[in-house]
């Protein structure tokens, strides 16, 4: 029987020194931590560049970034970071946003929501659903950040793959997204009533935040989980400085906040509620 050929043995390969080098680039430039157990992940990632630039070399691939190519920085930036999301994910959340979030909030009040690394911003979406149902055409609108700018165009059309509707509530699915045909068959669009309630803005959540705002209600789902303990407190002040005192923060069920200095306190597994100053 033929062995399968592994055709990443066919193209550059990444050194340690090289490997050492982008560790320190990713972590200036993104902030993430990329351990050693990372290094055929991101060799695997970059390839494909490697080949389309026709270069020779991890190492020359590093140069083109260090020389400040923003176009692709970006395309870097997009191999690199994780983006992996979908509809209601981590459903508790979004019965809690439901039943014991929201009514704390009077009808008069404007609520702004962040999906912080919103990636493809099906998180964002699934959030505007359950606003929708329980404010509908109260003063509410949601922001969605990510470092990619390409992930955040995605979010701002709103289009979709059909089977990325699994994890939509049947009587949700059905009022707030449309089913596409002919060249759009096998896709759905997010109602533009839901659209329009969007901001999209690319920021790097590790870096002095730009004037974004205040918000109420922030979800920071599965995103520190990927930083070591200086940068998730870097993270976690930049967030809470956005937040408005009382404001609920949520992170992802594998992450834990405790042991920070951050003004918050938790109020239920993953949820937290900043200060009151």
């Amino acid at each position: 029987m033929n062995k399968q050929l592994d055709v990443s043995l066919l193209g550059p390969q990444l050194s340690e020194d090289e490997f050492v080098r982008f560790q320190r680039f990713i972590l200036k430039t993104i902030g993430l931590n990329m351990p050693p157990a990372k290094r055929a992940m991101l060799a695997g990632r970059l390839q494909k560049r490697l080949l389309a630039l026709e270069l020779n070399s991890y190492g020359e691939y590093l140069q083109i970034l260090l020389a400040g190519d923003q176009a692709e920085l970006q395309r870097a930036i997009d191999l690199i970071t994780t983006h992996e999301t979908y509809f209601f994910r981590e459903p508790k959340h979004f019965s809690l946003l439901r039943d014991r979030i929201l009514p704390e909030f009077p009808p008069s009040q404007r609520l702004r929501v962040w999906s912080a690394a919103a990636a493809t911003c099906e998180e964002a979406y699934s959030i505007a659903m359950v606003l929708a149902e329980a404010r509908g055409d109260l003063s509410w609108e949601i922001m969605c950040t990510d470092v990619s700018a390409s992930v955040l165009a995605t979010g701002r059309r709103g289009l979709y793959p059909i089977e990325r509707a699994s994890q939509i509530p049947e009587p949700l699915l059905k009022k707030y997204c449309l089913k596409g045909g002919g060249e759009y068959t096998g896709t759905f669009l997010i109602e533009r009533k839901l659209r329009n309630r969007m901001q999209f803005v690319q920021l790097n959540l590790k870096d002095a935040l730009p004037d974004i705002g205040q918000f109420d209600i922030v979800f920071l789902r599965n995103v520190i989980i990927y930083f070591d303990n200086q940068m998730k407190r870097q993270i976690l002040e930049n967030v809470v400085g956005q937040m408005r005192p009382g404001g609920w923060l949520i992170v992802g069920h594998a992450e834990s906040l405790l042991g920070g200095d951050v003004p918050i306190r938790p109020i239920w597994p993953t949820v937290y509620r900043k200060v009151q100053e």
